[in-house]
């Protein structure tokens, strides 16, 4: 089975590109190296150090004695899109190849627009990519559970049932964006959904919730790394944590911490996007899966944190700061995820078995992130102010969340 991974130089893409090459699948890439550039740009890097592509082929090559087709490329160019998809001619196209930080598309209106245009202008570019060389092909979109916000009702996956004025329907469920970036997968959403409704395309849309983790067994035995951010900019919330807590920085729930939200280990998107390739939709047919293994509060990921870092010797604080977003910080959050379930997605480690495995990986490399530990505290507001101090608010110190806020088992 042919296989072409846009974004394949990404946190995501590389462990997925090693993984479906480990199983027998004949892998192509496209990278622009936008991702290495922008963390650059921002004064950051990876804590894990990372290969160059053309090392990383190079390894893989020796290893296996396989190849993995690599074309720099840019989705913005339709013409490098579809030049992609026709040479690869695959079964199966992960889209990976987003700007993927909500802080990035919130900085000012450059990084807003940039974010929009590599992001909206990427994915039509390939969906016509798609119809012209590829119709039959199974795009697998990674979207994120982002674009639903926090109703206060239960999330579905994808659609839900009303009524309305005495008519039912099944309709798209609303989307709630809380950023620039977030609100670029819903259109995303919206030009894939009405691609496959009136070319017969078909898709699968991954709401995927926040990504943790530092290694999968493939980048364990090819002895490589695949990168590992924790700036204020693309570190997502428990890389961050684990990250603090290696070099002794306090870790930061912002504001009252009650926020919630579904969480994933790396190892297990893995899994999960080899699922949904593996198990297409029907012709025309645009699908959502919600992916994500369990829901917890940001208070609670630092409890976690704190108390893995202590089996290891690790002396973890945490501290609350302001909340640099505008979101809301106590809320109902139930999320629907029975298809990949269904499909045999089971999780490969619990919570703290990760943290252990990430907070080991990091310790080797300490000296790397304490290079950037100005970096971590949070500058980047969503009401557009230059800077938010990190000053701890006493209300989120003594907080505690509601009982109905508990973190309940998703199943």
């Amino acid at each position: 089975m042919r296989v072409l991974i846009c974004g394949i130089d990404g946190y995501i893409g590389w462990p997925l590109a090693l993984h479906l090459e480990s199983e027998g699948f004949e892998v192509y890439g496209i990278d622009n190296f936008s991702r290495r550039r922008n963390v650059r740009n921002v004064g950051a890097h990876s804590a894990l150090p990372i290969l160059s592509m053309e090392r990383r082929l190079d390894v893989v090559r020796k290893h296996s004695g396989k190849r993995i087709k690599f074309l720099h490329g840019d989705l913005r160019k339709y013409e490098d899109a579809s030049r992609a998809v026709k040479e690869s001619d695959p079964h199966a196209i992960v889209h990976l190849g987003e700007q993927p930080s909500a802080p990035f598309s919130m900085m000012n209106c450059k990084h807003a627009t940039d974010t929009q245009q590599n992001n909206v202008l990427g994915t039509l570019n390939l969906l016509f990519a798609i119809r012209d060389n590829a119709k039959d092909a199974h795009l697998v979109k990674l979207g994120t559970m982002g674009e639903y916000g926090t109703p206060n009702v239960e999330i579905p996956e994808g659609f839900f049932d009303i009524e309305y004025q005495g008519r039912r329907d099944r309709l798209p469920f609303p989307r709630q964006a809380g950023s620039f970036y977030h609100l670029s997968k819903v259109h995303d959403s919206a030009n894939i959904a009405l691609a496959c409704k009136i070319w017969g395309l078909i898709s699968t849309d991954i709401m995927q919730g926040v990504v943790y983790g530092s290694r999968t067994q493939e980048l364990a035995d090819y002895g490589l790394n695949t990168r590992f951010d924790f700036d204020q900019v693309f570190g997502t919330v428990i890389n961050r944590f684990c990250a603090q807590a290696v070099i002794g920085y306090p870790l930061t729930p912002y504001g009252y911490g009650g926020q919630r939200r579904g969480f994933i280990a790396l190892v297990d998107s893995i899994q999960c996007l080899t699922l949904a390739i593996q198990n297409p939709p029907r012709m025309g047919e645009y699908r959502v899966f919600n992916q994500l293994d369990e829901v917890y509060g940001v208070n609670e990921l630092a409890e976690h944190v704190k108390t893995v870092a202590d089996t290891m010797s690790i002396d973890v604080e945490i501290r609350p700061i302001e909340n640099p977003r505008v979101e809301a910080e106590e809320h109902f959050y139930e999320v629907a995820h029975e298809r990949l379930r269904k499909l045999g997605f089971r999780p490969t480690r619990s919570l703290d078995e990760e943290l252990g495995i990430i907070l080991g990986d990091l310790l080797k490399f300490k000296p790397r992130i304490l290079s950037k530990k100005r970096l971590i505290a949070p500058t980047i507001t969503w009401r557009g102010q230059k800077k938010v101090p990190p000053i701890i608010t006493e209300k989120a110190r003594t907080m505690e969340v509601p009982e109905q806020m508990a973190r309940s088992s998703m199943t």
